[in-house]
């Protein structure tokens, strides 16, 4: 009888328990009113199991509850929020070998985590089945409801398949040997006069086995994304020297006047540097930047995920900050549960301020791979949109129905894009309006109220233009009969 009580227990305070604070509180209180360790024990277990297939940790607003059960003395929980410390313990339920820990986060957080027992033995989460390889290993992923996984990341065997080349190159300047990853597009051999834009990777191996860099530029490629573009992946042999130490003069020097015209003379590549992007992750976005300021005539855009611009003095943060403005063009993303932001913001302002083509995005996140390698498409969308997405209107158009597709990037800051396309079937033109809602379904703003003929179509909002707070908003699109409302996300 006792079991059956404890069940419909469960079971009632589950059916709620998405909607408010106090049920974590509630169940809690109610293991604590047990006399019975036992009792305790198999009520603490069917909570458990029952919410390993929800999700763990737990979500309650905008609480994050993590749990953890076994027969030791502490557990802690070390990770992107703790600055990696572990020094926020777990509280221990009384006469229980039960443990949980509290904390808030922004709906749309994504970070890694590991939880510390006994203060010495580092772990991952054992009811957190969601995993995020890093550098250091798998870390366990805290993904809060709003934040969006990304689906370019996985293979998908529905598209074609760029070709993968390996090769290696030797560098006079550096004295090293460099392996190479070149990344064909599918239609590289079908089109013998075609030149490509080509985009360079630091830490090569690692944006194709933990950034899964070749999914993404294949699924972006065959979503209609991005234009066509040649992939080269670059591992260096000690970043630290190279990206960052005594080796960043020669290294650029190998990069710019033995690497690039290698790959040109193998590859038919656009020779311009308009159409050559270097990209890199923490220190590797220092050397992305220092290649493009010293050689902005091979590189002209630069693309950077959370670049660490600390070594040698702030170098290539100064040298940027302070020379006068070079035709380089930039796009930037970072996380604010990592300390450099604070470097990255004025980085950002002054260089807008000083008319620099900069397009940045700032997410809860934190220095990993869970952030990068769902921003690459942040990139290389902003560099080489597809002729279907730079203009207004393209042939891509579903014949037979309307279509509204979700804003990207979303969640944004401050623009984004909302991409709508009216069917060929349509004979006449058709009166389209964006309306704008905050979350609670009050109208803000009509954003547009045009006709417009059958075709595809891409309309930018900027939010700065509403003074909006960071929050969750609804877009509807109305077309005749035809309404679609979709859901996007302002992040400051």
């Amino acid at each position: 009888m006792k079991m059956k009580f404890i069940f419909l227990f469960l079971l009632i305070l589950s059916a709620n328990f998405s909607f408010s604070q106090s049920n974590f509180n509630g169940f809690i209180s109610y293991v604590n009113s047990l006399s019975d360790s036992v009792q305790k024990s198999s009520v603490i277990d069917s909570f458990i199991n029952h919410h390993k297939n929800i999700r763990i940790p737990l979500v309650e607003d905008s609480w994050a509850i993590f749990l953890y059960k076994g027969n030791i003395n502490t557990v802690s929980v070390a990770g992107d929020f703790t600055g990696w410390a572990a020094n926020q313990s777990f509280v221990k339920v009384p006469n229980t070998n039960f443990f949980y820990f509290k904390k808030t986060f922004e709906n749309n957080a994504r970070l890694d985590y590991k939880l510390v027992l006994n203060g010495s033995t580092w772990i991952l989460d054992p009811y957190n089945p969601n995993r995020v390889s890093g550098g250091y290993g798998p870390n366990s992923e805290l993904a809060m409801p709003e934040y969006i996984q990304p689906w370019e990341i996985n293979y998908n065997p529905n598209i074609q398949h760029g070709n993968l080349i390996t090769t290696s190159i030797s560098s006079l300047y550096t004295s090293k040997t460099y392996q190479v990853y070149v990344l064909l597009p599918a239609s590289y051999n079908l089109n013998l006069n075609k030149r490509y834009a080509t985009v360079y990777f630091q830490d090569g191996s690692e944006y194709i086995t933990l950034g899964s860099g070749v999914n993404v530029i294949d699924n972006l490629i065959a979503a209609n994304k991005i234009e066509e573009v040649i992939g080269v992946f670059v591992k260096p042999t000690n970043r630290n020297d190279e990206y960052a130490g005594n080796l960043r003069t020669q290294y650029q020097r190998f990069f710019v006047n033995e690497l690039v015209p290698r790959i040109d003379s193998l590859y038919r590549t656009i020779d311009s540097s308009s159409q050559r992007l270097v990209l890199g992750d923490s220190f590797g976005g220092n050397i992305s930047a220092l290649i493009t300021f010293n050689y902005p005539e091979v590189f002209g855009l630069c693309g950077l995920h959370s670049a660490a611009f600390w070594p040698n003095d702030y170098e290539a943060y100064s040298l940027i900050m302070n020379s006068p403005k070079k035709n380089i063009r930039y796009a930037s993303v970072w996380g604010t549960y990592e300390s450099i932001y604070q470097n990255l913001r004025p980085f950002r302002d002054t260089l807008l301020s000083r008319g620099y083509d900069y397009h940045w995005s700032e997410l809860p996140e934190g220095h990993s791979w869970g952030l990068w390698r769902a921003n690459i498409d942040f990139l290389l969308e902003y560099f080489f949109p597809s002729s279907g997405t730079s203009v207004e209107q393209s042939s891509f158009v579903n014949e037979k129905s309307f279509e509204v597709f979700q804003n990207y990037p979303n969640p944004f800051n401050p623009s984004t894009r909302i991409r709508f396309s009216i069917p060929n079937n349509i004979n006449e033109n058709q009166l389209v309006t964006i309306t704008l809602y905050d979350i609670l379904g009050r109208e803000l703003s009509t954003l547009l109220n045009e006709e417009k003929a059958p075709g595809y179509y891409e309309y930018l909002f900027n939010a700065e233009s509403l003074s909006l707070t960071s929050g969750v908003y609804l877009y509807k699109l109305q077309a005749g009969e035809f309404i679609s409302i979709k859901k996007m996300i302002l992040t400051k």
